[in-house]
């Protein structure tokens, strides 16, 4: 019994965790950012406020981990696609595919009309700028020398200015976006914006 206890206990805390992610994204999706209070994501998660700010200081600090917990599953896509695609072409496709499985969360990364983004205007924006940075220039550099122990300095800077290329595109992904009259942003194609921001870095990212 002393050995289960715990084990619910973090169980608990994993299904509470994950239900206000998920009631947080819905209710920004239905009703804006702005307008979602904590009590309403609390209320729809079926907890109350204080169990809302044991796990997230705030709804800013909630997007900031969703978004940071895509970091690990947009590197292991970038992995795995075929060989034969460019490093950008690979991060590219590798964002779609995200966008596919996760429908909402990879769209906090691109677009969401959350206060969040990836231009670093805070201290927590930076540092998650620099992760995203990171995370797609180590999975661009086990694709360009996979079965190097020590991959040659050369390589490595390649690996990290087409990684930053790339979240640079996604940058712009996210402003052209929002810069968008409310009409057309309901109807944009995300898919058609990510080819061609990234069709603008090289021309053999097609």
């Amino acid at each position: 019994m002393n050995e289960a206890g715990p084990g619910r206990r973090e169980e608990n805390k994993r299904r509470t965790h994950h239900a206000l992610v998920r009631e947080a994204t819905r209710l920004f999706q239905e009703q804006g950012y702005e307008a979602t209070t904590v009590r309403d994501i609390a209320r729809a998660a079926g907890v109350g406020e204080r169990t809302f700010f044991r796990y997230f200081p705030s709804k800013e600090s909630l997007i900031l981990q969703q978004v940071r917990d895509l970091i690990p599953k947009l590197a292991a896509e970038i992995r795995i696609r075929p060989a034969a695609e460019s490093p950008l072409v690979a991060l590219r496709e590798s964002i779609l595919v995200l966008t596919r499985r996760y429908d909402a969360l990879p769209a906090i990364l691109l677009v969401g009309p959350y206060p969040l983004t990836i231009d670093p205007t805070s201290r927590g924006d930076r540092f998650l700028l620099f992760d995203l940075e990171e995370g797609i220039s180590a999975a661009f550099l086990d694709r360009l020398a996979p079965a190097a122990a020590e991959p040659d300095a050369g390589v490595v800077l390649r690996a990290a200015v087409l990684a930053r290329a790339g979240v640079g595109a996604m940058r712009v992904v996210r402003l052209t976006y929002l810069g968008l009259p409310d009409a057309q942003r309901e109807n944009a194609d995300l898919a058609d914006l990510l080819h061609r921001a990234f069709a603008a870095l090289a021309p053999d990212v097609r």
